[in-house]
């Protein structure tokens, strides 16, 4: 990576009409709107003649439901009903109670790519955030612990969106969960069974060797359901949820076998109930979020689309880092999952395709063989090493600002830009 050594200002060099900052959250520190408020301050101090667009990320996460829905409204100010956010309370990840958005646009009102995505082309589209309802971020990290956490509330938000929308489109990142969406179905009606035919009540990966059967009866009717999803990883296996993301959730290393067994054997009961095939557990994304969009996909058939695309479609992202002289992207880890599928990656690929001059901010960055650094391609952790992760979270906003300036004041990139 570039040295840094302080030289001229690069506005004496490089000549920036508009620069695109577009970042995703720093988990647990700052929002995708707060990272991208606080980088925009920096480069419009250091380029106060430059157009600046702001374009926070979401690729299914936190903050998606607003993101749309604000997205949407931009679009068509002051236009009463093309776009609202309702807030319901609903089952936390350990079934506290917690305020959760639903959002509601107007299908018109999207751009026509958006809509073929999400496969509506009229009607009002409901959005739902998991991470709102079933996220980690609620959890402090001594309660998180996938084995005893529920998508219940998400189910519940699904429900209240299946009232009034003629599509749903859930967005599925940042979840605390690894239970197939076994909560968010018996929030849907689904009935939870043991050998004596009584109701499992609660449908966490702790109490799955309860579970014997199911009974879908009551199973509420769903619009179409489109899942945005930040990752493509299958159920099972070495990509699948119980080795790649369980263990971010608080999963013991050396539960992690136990977890697999008995993840895979609770996708075998549910596919021989609703009588679909196993390519569902190798199906790309199927292992997103816990498992919720096997789950899903198992009893209602959704289908999956990429988050960072879908909200690509949404902003104008190509238009957008066409026109940039700069690009300034990240997030609050910057590594393989980044690229390989994540907004920040998309915003990342398409700049260096265009020969676009950008930046990549991160809390911080991992090994990164297909990502190389160069001319005009800088990839920054903002962290310091050795920093505490408690300190690192409170210092992000200052530690945010205070790189993108001295890189901004670097001769590295001066370097880039001559």
């Amino acid at each position: 990576m570039p040295g840094t050594h302080h030289h001229k200002p690069i506005g004496y060099h490089w000549r920036v009409d508009r620069v695109l900052v577009a970042l995703d959250k720093f988990k647990d520190a700052l929002s995708a709107e707060r990272a991208c408020e606080v980088a925009a301050t920096v480069v419009a101090r250091k380029f106060p003649h430059a157009v600046v667009q702001r374009c926070p990320l979401t690729d299914g996460g936190d903050g998606f439901c607003p993101t749309i829905v604000e997205a949407v409204r931009r679009r068509y100010p002051g236009q009463f009903g093309i776009a609202h956010v309702t807030t319901h309370a609903v089952a936390g990840p350990l079934g506290q109670p917690r305020d959760a958005p639903l959002g509601f646009v107007a299908a018109e009102a999207l751009p026509g790519s958006v809509r073929s995505l999400i496969g509506a082309q009229s009607g009002l589209i409901a959005v739902v955030e998991m991470a709102t309802a079933s996220g980690l971020q609620w959890l402090p990290f001594e309660q998180r612990d996938p084995w005893s956490t529920t998508s219940f509330g998400t189910g519940e938000l699904l429900r209240l969106a299946a009232a009034g929308a003629n599509a749903v489109l859930l967005g599925v990142g940042g979840s605390a969960t690894h239970d197939l969406g076994l909560g968010a179905l018996q929030a849907l009606g689904l009935v939870c069974l043991n050998d004596a035919g009584q109701i499992v009540s609660r449908a966490e990966p702790r109490r799955w060797h309860e579970i014997t059967g199911f009974d879908s009866r009551r199973l509420a009717a769903l619009p179409p359901l489109v899942i945005a999803r930040d990752v493509d990883n299958p159920l099972l296996g070495e990509r699948g949820a119980s080795r790649t993301f369980a263990p971010q959730k608080g999963l013991r290393r050396a539960d992690v076998p136990r977890l697999e067994r008995a993840t895979e054997r609770m996708s075998t009961m549910l596919l021989e109930h609703f009588g679909v095939s196993s390519e569902w557990t190798r199906e790309a994304g199927a292992g997103a979020a816990g498992g919720l969009p096997f789950g899903l996909g198992v009893a209602y058939g959704a289908r999956g689309v990429s988050g960072s695309q879908l909200v690509a479609a949404l902003f104008g992202l190509e238009d957008e880092i066409a026109a940039a002289d700069l690009v300034v992207t990240g997030e609050g880890r910057f590594d393989a999952s980044s690229i390989d599928g994540k907004a920040p990656g998309y915003v990342l690929k398409r700049a260096t395709a265009l020969g676009k001059r950008a930046v990549v901010l991160a809390g911080s960055v991992a090994a990164l063989p297909a990502v190389e650094p160069g001319r005009r391609l800088t990839v920054l952790a903002i962290t310091p090493p050795g920093m505490e992760l408690s300190v690192a979270l409170a210092q992000t906003e200052e530690r945010l600002a205070a790189t993108l300036e001295a890189w901004l004041d670097s001769s590295a990139v001066q370097s880039q830009s001559l």
